[in-house]
């Protein structure tokens, strides 16, 4: 665990098991879902802890990332090494995400979830699926990658869009560089501004097991375990297809680039029970970032690739997408060409780069999707509107693991990676303290300060 209550070196006093997040969050996670089950409507009454919690989360994330990038950025001695780190972060994503979706298919042609249901469409209720369906008409590629531009540099923070914070955090960054030793009292101001900001989000990483409680106490009140044995084989057959993408398809990865997903996921275990606990990737930003620092990757590039990452690189979602349109698609006993699956692997694609780390965007992205395949009712959403909670958990762990490992291999790529703090920090080897934040160097300019290299 990362405790931010000491300073960076300063060993922190052995925890005793139950004082450990991780354990305490899991605890949490049971309880909820005991209330859940044997008293409904008070786990039910629960969700406004779960909610209360992931909105203080999003407060801090905006300035979290603001200062990593900017920072990171202004540290930058090239500043042509911006583009090299954004456009191979863009080369992992689209790679990786195309493969999940590719994966996702593959494994619905062979198990078949859907097969034996025979669905008439005509008796689908689309009225429950009508909400997510207009949101996803509301969004084009056109519109995202507009919305990326602030309206003012303001903005960004008051609404807490992280492509939005990143952007601004890139221009002021390499601003910052440009301007070189007449920046260092900002530079020095942010990094000062980085303790307290870090502070913060070790004070609110408190409260996790209350928010893991009460957002589990609530899907269980709420969706109950009957709907998830309704349709248990889809549910189990994303489960595994998923784990399966970790273990082979990251963990082939992770070998080729020197270090263990399975060390890597132990490494990032109290994130990842955050993120079962709330089913949102988005509560678990602010300390994936600190880890990945902390494990050896270097500042400016975990600033580019986790941010960017939560909307391009979402591998759990893409399997998600693809293995649900086929259910459904099974379901209503509707054949598909090869025509009509290269038309939702390419849809797939592009639909699911708008998606945001919050509960429920893979379903709107998934009504986003089959709107433009006409083979695939959208009404056929129905059908797994009362397991999506229960697979938006699947998703978003799928999504952190797969960010994590994208920020390592970018930056062993771009040699900003230290391999033995690598090493000793998913071999359990590093003090439990809070990471260092870097300060500006004292007698350089701002546009010739050192990057972090490898090593």
């Amino acid at each position: 665990m990362i405790d931010m209550d000491q300073g960076a070196g300063t060993p922190v006093r052995k925890q005793k098991f139950y004082q450990i997040l991780y354990v305490q969050v899991l605890f949490a996670i049971v309880v909820g879902v005991l209330l859940g089950y044997f008293k409904p409507d008070l786990g039910e009454a629960m969700k406004p802890l779960g909610d209360g919690f992931i909105k203080l989360v999003k407060m801090i994330i905006a300035p979290v990332i603001f200062i990593t990038v900017a920072t990171g950025i202004a540290a930058m001695s090239d500043l042509k090494k911006v583009g090299r780190v954004a456009g191979k972060s863009m080369l992992y994503f689209l790679v990786f995400s195309t493969l999940a979706l590719i994966i996702g298919m593959l494994v619905s042609h062979i198990v078949q979830p859907g097969a034996g249901l025979h669905i008439d469409p005509a008796s689908l209720d689309q009225k429950q699926v009508a909400d997510y369906v207009t949101k996803a008409h509301d969004s084009t590629i056109t519109g995202f990658l507009l919305n990326i531009i602030p309206s003012t540099i303001f903005s960004p923070f008051v609404s807490g869009d992280i492509l939005q914070v990143l952007f601004v955090a890139v221009l002021f960054g390499i601003s910052m560089a440009l301007v070189g030793e007449r920046a260092k009292p900002i530079l020095d101001f942010l990094n000062a501004l980085s303790r307290p900001v870090f502070k913060l989000v070790a004070i609110l990483m408190r409260a996790a097991p209350v928010g893991a409680f009460g957002a589990m106490a609530f899907t269980i009140g709420k969706y109950g375990i009957k709907s998830v044995i309704n349709l248990a084989m889809l549910v189990g057959t994303f489960y595994a297809t998923s784990v399966l993408f970790v273990v082979v398809v990251l963990g082939l990865v992770a070998r080729y680039n020197g270090f263990s997903i399975i060390k890597l996921v132990r490494y990032i275990r109290e994130e990842l029970l955050l993120v079962l606990g709330t089913s949102s990737s988005e509560a678990a930003l602010p300390t994936l970032m600190q880890k990945m620092e902390r494990a050896g990757c270097s500042k400016s590039v975990v600033g580019l690739v986790v941010p960017t990452g939560y909307s391009f690189n979402l591998d759990g979602t893409n399997i998600y997408m693809t293995m649900a349109a086929l259910f459904i698609a099974q379901a209503c006993d509707i054949p598909l060409s090869l025509g009509d699956q290269i038309l939702l692997l390419l849809v797939a694609m592009l639909s699911s780069k708008g998606a945001a780390g919050v509960t429920g965007a893979g379903f709107i992205t998934l009504a986003a999707t089959l709107s433009v395949v006409p083979t695939v009712p959208v009404a056929g959403m129905a059908l797994i509107l009362g397991v999506d909670r229960f697979m938006s958990e699947c998703r978003a762990l799928t999504n952190l693991v797969g960010n994590a490992t994208a920020s390592i291999v970018v930056a062993r790529w771009e040699g900003e990676l230290d391999h033995d703090q690598l090493d000793a920090a998913l071999n359990g080897q590093l003090p439990d303290v809070a990471p260092a934040v870097p300060e500006a160097q004292p007698h350089l300019p701002v546009s010739h300060q050192p990057s972090h290299q490898a090593g």
